[in-house]
């Protein structure tokens, strides 16, 4: 049997993890108030490199007006919002008590002290890498768990594997005979749980024997949360430059990225490796997900996006979609009321999951991804301004980014080189650059002793000069809708 584990786990010397670890017990022991404004000033200092250049541009503006100018500032203004929110404002749920938190936060129902957890997986065609997933599935370090596991009629020996496994560990195996999708399989996953908190992760993924319990602790302590995200990062890195470049990406993406939006309460996508939902929160809404149409026809991504989006916004529009699917099961058996819930991130619960090694396997999951994005701007962009001023600034501020990225690289990469103005185009990748360089310090702070942070700059290069173009693509194709989670 092929045990399969993270590739390259950072080793931080034993002076630096030291100090580390002095720093944090001193900041811990001190009143939760100081603490907080300890912290902020600190990230402030961490940050006046940048601000000063930011200050020093924006100055000339006025006096020098130019598009490039304007997208420069703006995105490093954006920046500096991100790591500032991330490290001086994100709280671990599962580690200590929010320190926002809604004004009637014990308006929500409360879950048991040690609340039963479904932990659902929905595979199709990974022969190679499912023994892993499911052994590390009931491997975690929670008591009371039903592990569901549905082959969505697989085709590669898939099946006996599973069968072979389900002798051996405690699990209840569906078997499909027709492929459903994800989100279906997933759909028929959540008719026989019976957990308190609904629990998912994918295929291809390896999870952390305590993540569980992590993501449950961050529910109990916290009953406004009606979802959390865990920390994903990849588990492949030994396959090459393109997936240590993912690695460092994921690990900004969910510590900066997602930890920014879940100081508001506000994550946008509580994603697929490690998600975890209060049973309240989705119930209700899983025939609207598995039947998700757009455009006019059937919708097979946005599995995570979507859902998240049922979470965030059942306050506006739970009713409709419930309506919608009252004759379904899921909506008849309990009615469970729209309430206005948070979605967090807790660090602590960890996840690795297999990232594509190839360029083509690379650029099909990002084509997926992208027309996820498309798909839930449509649904998550109707009500997001309602969830406050910074939820409404970090959705829409993301969401401008990426549809204006196709638009900059063909006047910086195109436009800009066929008029002879290439001082422009170094300038715009110089600026790529100092972005990634900027993430990559970020990196380099939480993990010490570990030199991938020199990878970062790589992926804002890939991002801008080919990444950009998939946008377009993947609008031109959203009917084009197939599973398949091989990431080789």
């Amino acid at each position: 049997m092929t045990v399969l584990r993270p590739g390259r786990v950072p080793v931080t010397p034993l002076r630096t993890t030291a100090v580390r670890r002095k720093l944090g017990t001193r900041l811990d022991a001190l009143e939760p108030g100081v603490r907080r404004d300890v912290v902020r000033l600190l990230t402030l200092l961490a940050l006046l490199p940048l601000l000063l250049l930011l200050a020093r541009r924006a100055v000339r503006l006025p006096h020098g007006f130019d598009l490039l100018t304007l997208y420069g500032l703006t995105v490093l203004a954006g920046t500096i919002c991100l790591l500032h929110l991330a490290y001086s404002r994100y709280d671990d749920p599962a580690v200590r008590l929010l320190r926002r938190r809604p004004r009637h936060a014990q308006a929500f129902p409360a879950l048991p002290a040690q609340p039963r957890v479904s932990f659902l997986l929905a595979v199709r065609n990974e022969h190679a890498h499912i023994e892993a997933c499911v052994r590390s599935m009931a491997a975690v370090d929670y008591p009371d768990l039903q592990l569901v596991v549905v082959d969505d009629a697989s085709d590669d020996g898939t099946t006996d594997v599973l069968r072979r496994l389900a002798d051996e560990l405690p699990f209840t195996l569906i078997r499909l005979d027709e492929n459903l999708g994800k989100k279906g399989a997933l759909v028929r996953a959540c008719a026989v749980a019976d957990g308190d908190v609904l629990l998912f992760t994918d295929s291809d993924c390896v999870v952390a024997p305590d993540a569980v319990r992590h993501c449950v602790t961050a529910l109990v302590r916290h009953p406004e949360l009606g979802a959390v995200s865990g920390h994903c990062r990849a588990l492949n890195t030994d396959d090459g430059l393109l997936a240590r470049v993912q690695d460092v990406w994921y690990e900004g993406q969910f510590r900066i990225t997602k930890a920014a939006e879940a100081a508001f309460g506000s994550v946008s996508c509580v994603s697929g490796p490690l998600a975890a939902f209060r049973r309240e929160a989705i119930y209700n809404y899983l025939p609207a997900w598995a039947e998700d149409r757009f455009l006019g026809a059937p919708f097979r991504f946005a599995t995570d996006r979507q859902l998240t989006g049922y979470v965030l916004g059942q306050a506006w529009q739970g009713r409709a979609l419930k309506d919608r699917h009252a004759d379904s099961p899921f909506v008849r058996e309990h009615d469970y009321p729209e309430l206005r819930w948070e979605v967090g991130y807790t660090r602590a619960a960890r996840v690795w999951t297999r990232v594509p090694s190839r360029p083509s396997s690379f650029l099909r999951q990002q084509i997926r991804w992208k027309k996820s994005f498309i798909r839930n701007l449509f649904f998550t962009g109707r009500f997001m301004w309602r969830r406050g001023p910074a939820a409404t600034a970090l959705f829409y501020g993301h969401a401008l980014w990426v549809i204006a990225a196709p638009v900059l690289v063909v006047r910086h990469l195109v436009w800009a080189p066929l008029h002879l103005a290439g001082l422009l185009t170094l300038l715009y990748l110089c600026g790529v650059v100092l972005k990634g360089s900027v993430w990559g310090l970020a990196y380099r702070f939480d993990h010490p002793s570990d030199r991938a942070w020199r990878c970062r700059p790589l992926m804002s290069l890939l991002s801008c000069c080919v990444l950009a173009w998939l946008l377009p693509y993947a609008l031109l194709t959203l009917r084009r809708n197939v599973w398949s989670r091989s990431a080789a």
